[in-house]
């Protein structure tokens, strides 16, 4: 149970944080700061989430799927032949091109969860996007920087 719980947290955190501008920090930009706890890392967890999401454009290749196919059939036949001929080449291209782009892709997102001890004795988890300039370990002194915005950030002191 504790354990679904987690992952129930892990997701909600994903997706309300999933948009581009809470993922990284913008550049040349001043945030406003809430406050900032100092602690320890007491563990460190590296996760994915792998979502399937479906090609946006999916539409488009079969609708030029079907004309080119149909622009194809219609040099084939005469009178109502080359009509029956550009049906069949429009639906064997759009059907084709609906074939070859339907397959979902797949994007992972490399998250860090972790466990922290603020000075006060309060723990906190945290699950926030990977850094490949920031690796956590345990015993890391760090601070959370709790923004204006409802995000929570952290980092290594120095």
């Amino acid at each position: 149970m504790k354990l679904t719980s987690l992952k129930i947290l892990a997701l909600f955190i994903i997706f309300f944080f999933s948009n581009d501008s809470y993922a990284n920090y913008d550049r040349n930009k001043a945030v406003p700061v809430e406050k900032v706890l100092f602690g320890t890392v007491i563990s460190v967890r590296n996760i994915t989430d792998e979502t399937l999401i479906q090609d946006k454009n999916n539409g488009w290749h079969t609708f030029g799927g079907a004309l080119i196919g149909g622009a194809i059939g219609n040099q084939f036949g005469g009178g109502s032949g080359r009509d029956v001929a550009t049906i069949l080449g429009a639906i064997i291209g759009g059907s084709t091109a609906n074939n070859r782009h339907s397959q979902p892709k797949k994007v992972v997102i490399r998250l860090v969860e972790l466990m922290i001890e603020v000075d006060s004795g309060k723990k906190f988890m945290v699950i926030q996007d990977v850094d490949p300039q920031m690796t956590f370990h345990s015993s890391d002194k760090v601070r959370m920087i709790y923004l204006e915005n409802s995000t929570v950030r952290i980092d290594k002191q120095r």
